[in-house]
């Protein structure tokens, strides 16, 4: 047993200690052996190709920083909205010059962070009853020496949280969680933590044994309770969760009262923040609009609150941040943005967070869950699954990744759906002539090993987060394109042929949707359907109505759309906001007088399955899910419409050579609504036990 800790241990051995020959205890972020000799604990790791490259890449754009400073500073004429100008490189941080301000005069107004009279990081503006006018702490100067850090400090940087993560990772394994929340756990870092990043992990389970500031029993109960829906599938942990926590109710209770009780003391930190995204994120998806905006408007406010919106690296203020609290502070600014831009998306609102030149720059430095095993956890071991071989996660590019195309995303927002300003045709010209070459500069950039093919689709579905990212690119792709093929937009300039483009590329990102979703839901099931997934699958739909729409009886376009509405149907079932989606829809195809598509049963169906030629919908295995994780009716069954298209056909210039009295129609019609919440919302009041 003391030969395995001790191997264990040596894993982590300090460069001192390595070169004296003695065993390390691999305390961070300094071993005892250093603290008590006084010397500098290092722990090194050899640097990959890949990391060098992004060094290579961030010292060019660092340089681009630089040089920015001695430029003249540009006039708020040369910006017609608050949003960022593009820029070529995607990876560099965009700028939003206000006032006419350059980097100098931000750093004198902005007085850096500070820590308040509760022990908060927080930061005052100029006009504050903190900061008196006199009161200049910083210069051009100090910014430009955070700017120009060396490549050395950041190769540090990112050993030291590396290696402090493989640590944590190899003690969370030696730690042992009772069941169910270990399960539950483990369903969140599967599904959740991949896609949208609010938890650092290794802070996380370090502080969750130690009751450090990253953890909080309210984060703990919001986990849970936002995992519910993904654990319910296994029997023994269902069973737990039934006899002992009402079902999972009383996670989301004590998550809720916990945080109100955080709010009313003052003394909010980043776990309050996490805990408000979840929160938002499982209300979002039971329907209840008025809990999901509020409690994401609570959290951006607290991201402005403390200081998080800052690049803490560069504006580090009185109060010095460690590798692990800026790479912290990062993330959950990053995870905030991401989240911002789904739920307008969802709700139809405006985005709330705009990145800034004192934003904190899109790097990630602790990669380490990069080339993390991923396996469908909470999975039945049966048909596809029981086969499905541990995967590179791929987490951290997949995050980078999505973050990016949700800077993308913010413009098209703001420029083609803004439902607080009559976006002009100009405008949304504007936006498609900016915004397509850089959508198209993203895919072009995505790594290989996050691209799917929709014409070559692999055997089983790669994990979720790698979906949903191609998902959501198609489903913008369709955003940005569908307002010209509905009338908007500046007809002379465009032409009608690039007009017929907008619209096949239209109706190509909409195959691949379902046909990537039909993957995902033949090789998980659709029970691990996450929202935005369920949110692309009605973007498709809207492009398939508005084809059945133009020509009732393009017999593709209505299998097409019957797949959706059916797949939505069933949806509905695990997020009952999707109900109002399905409306939307049902009232176009009754005003052209079309039956509505339903599910059929799956014990009727079962007994007499179509061929995969024919139009209907063929069920397979059935999941017994709860249409809220915390309502205390009946568990309801969703089976899966299984649809095989033939790849060769739907991509195939055939189908795409549309008439020409299609393009003129569609410039009539009225497109669905981008939101998925209804207007007139009943809230599901069971979610509140």
């Amino acid at each position: 047993m003391s030969t395995v800790k001790a191997t264990k241990k040596s894993a982590f051995s300090c460069e001192p200690c390595r070169r004296r020959k003695v065993k390390c205890g691999g305390e961070q972020p300094r071993c005892q052996r250093c603290v008590a000799r006084k010397d500098e604990c290092i722990y090194k790791l050899n640097p990959t190709l890949s990391y060098t490259q992004r060094l290579e890449e961030r010292i060019k754009e660092l340089e681009d920083q630089v040089n920015s400073l001695t430029r003249s500073p540009l006039s708020i004429a040369d910006f017609s909205h608050s949003s960022p100008p593009p820029l070529s490189n995607p990876d560099a941080p965009l700028l939003i010059w206000r006032h006419g301000s350059d980097e100098q005069s931000i750093n004198r107004n902005f007085k850096s962070l500070k820590v308040d009279d509760k022990g908060s990081i927080t930061y005052h503006g100029a006009t504050s009853f903190f900061n008196l006018p006199s009161d200049r702490n910083g210069s051009a100067a100090s910014v430009l020496s955070h700017l120009t850090s060396t490549s050395d400090i950041d190769s540090q940087r990112r050993e030291r949280l590396i290696s402090n993560a493989w640590h944590q990772r190899a003690m969370e394994n030696l730690s042992e969680i009772p069941e169910p929340f270990q399960y539950l756990l483990n369903v969140h870092w599967c599904w959740i933590q991949p896609l949208f990043n609010f938890i650092y992990r290794p802070a996380f389970t370090r502080d969750m044994q130690a009751m450090g500031p990253y953890y909080s029993h309210t984060l703990l109960n919001a986990v849970l309770s936002h995992s519910i829906r993904w654990a319910r599938s296994d029997l023994s942990n269902r069973r737990i969760l039934d006899e002992s926590y009402q079902g999972g109710v009383v996670f989301g209770k004590h998550a809720r009262a916990m945080l109100f009780q955080e709010l009313s003391s003052g003394v909010c930190t980043i776990p309050t923040i996490q805990t408000l995204l979840l929160l938002s994120a499982q209300e979002c998806s039971l329907g209840n609009t008025t809990q999901a905006w509020t409690y994401s408007g609570i959290a951006f406010r607290l991201i402005d609150h403390l200081g998080i919106c800052v690049d803490s690296q560069r504006f580090p203020g009185s109060f010095p941040l460690s590798d692990e609290e800026l790479e912290i502070r990062r993330r959950i600014y990053w995870g905030c943005y991401f989240w911002d831009k789904l739920i307008c998306l969802y709700l139809g609102r405006s985005p709330s967070l705009q990145q800034t030149n004192i934003s904190p720059t899109h790097v990630m430095f602790d990669d380490s869950a990069e080339n993390d095993l991923w396996v469908p956890f909470g999975i039945p071991q049966t048909g596809p699954t029981r086969k499905y071989p541990p995967t590179t996660a791929h987490s951290a590019s997949c995050f980078m990744s999505m973050c990016r195309l949700s800077v993308i995303f913010n413009e098209i927002l703001i420029h083609m759906y803004d439902p607080l300003s009559q976006n002009t045709d100009a405008e949304i010209q504007a936006c498609l002539d900016s915004q397509e070459p850089l959508l198209q500069q993203w895919w072009i950039q995505l790594p290989s090993h996050l691209k799917i093919d929709p014409a070559l689709l692999p055997a089983l579905a790669p994990p979720s987060h790698i979906v949903t990212l191609n998902c959501l690119y198609h489903a913008f792709k369709i955003l940005l394109y569908r307002p010209m093929l509905t009338g908007r937009g500046q007809r002379e300039v465009e032409g009608d042929s690039l007009i017929q483009r907008y619209l096949v590329d239209s109706v190509t990102s909409a195959t691949s949707i379902i046909t990537i979703f039909d993957l995902f839901c033949r090789t998980f099931t659709m029970n691990f359907c996450v929202l935005s997934l369920a949110y692309c699958v009605y973007i498709a739909s809207s492009i398939f109505l508005l084809q059945v729409q133009a020509t009732p009886d393009d017999r593709q376009a209505m299998r097409k759309l019957t797949y959706c509405i059916q797949c939505l149907q069933q949806l509905g079932q695990i997020s009952p906001v999707i109900a109002s989606a399905l409306s939307n829809i049902n009232k176009e195809l009754t005003v052209i007088g079309i039956p509505i598509p339903t599910v059929t049963s799956p014990h009727t169906t079962s007994q007499n399955q179509p061929s995969p030629s024919t139009e209907s919908a063929m069920p397979i295995a059935d999941s017994v899910f709860r249409s809220s994780p915390e309502s205390n009716g009946p568990a309801a069954e969703i089976s899966h419409p299984v649809f095989q298209p033939s790849l060769s056909h739907n991509f195939g210039s055939d189908v795409m050579s549309l008439e020409p009295e299609v393009f003129e129609t569609m410039s009539t019609l009225q497109p669905l609504s981008i939101r998925v919440g209804a207007i007139q919302e009943t809230e599901n009041r069971s979610a509140h036990g």
